[in-house]
This record gives structure tokens, sequence and C-alpha cells, in this order.
């Protein structure tokens, strides 16, 4: 039988919370940002600058929407770019948008 002491299982615990967190911020980090090229940026309408979008193709659209003022948008509201629940593991631009654009209440 083995037995642990406190201070065993203590520095256990605070290197496993170590390996968690840069595990955390490492995948933060890592996310790659949502090309206008890719099919479903295309398929959405994405654009990583809302002010280019195309008019005549979106008449809803107003340049005042943008990414970081969607539902969707997963980033903190500082952020130059966050998740987005559509683009699983990528990031979009704050200043972007796409036609599932859905004011945050």
């Amino acid at each position: 039988m083995i037995h642990s002491n406190r201070r065993t299982f203590m520095l256990r615990v605070a290197a496993s919370g170590s390996v968690l967190a840069a595990g955390q911020a490492l995948a933060q980090v890592a996310a790659p940002k949502v090309q206008e090229t890719e099919p479903q940026a295309l398929a959405l309408g994405y654009k990583e600058d809302t002010t280019k979008v195309d008019a005549k193709k979106y008449p809803k659209h107003a340049d005042s929407q943008d990414c970081a003022s969607c539902q969707l948008y997963q980033g903190k509201p500082k952020d130059a770019a966050g998740g987005c629940g559509l683009f699983v593991g990528k990031q979009v631009s704050a200043k972007g948008w796409c036609s599932a654009w859905n004011k945050k209440a």
C-alpha cells in the first residue's frame, strides 16, 4: 500500500493546476482566425470588417453591427478577436460581421 502525505498531495494538485492553466492559455492563443474565403464564411457572408459588407446583397446590414455586439460572440468586449458559436475552434474579428448577426441582449 502506498502512503501519501499532505505535502505530496498539495504538490500534485498545484502541478496539475499549472498544467491545465497552461494548456488552456495555449488553446486560446492558438485558435486561428476565420478566413473570408472558407466555405462556411462565404455561406454566411462573413467579412472581417463590417464596413466592407455588400449592401446590395445584405440590405438589412448596418455598419453599427459587428461581431463584438452579436450574441454569438464569445470574446471579451475589448478583445480584437474572439470565438463564435458558428465557427467552432476559430476566432472572428470583433469588427467583423456575418448574416447570422443577432444583437446582444
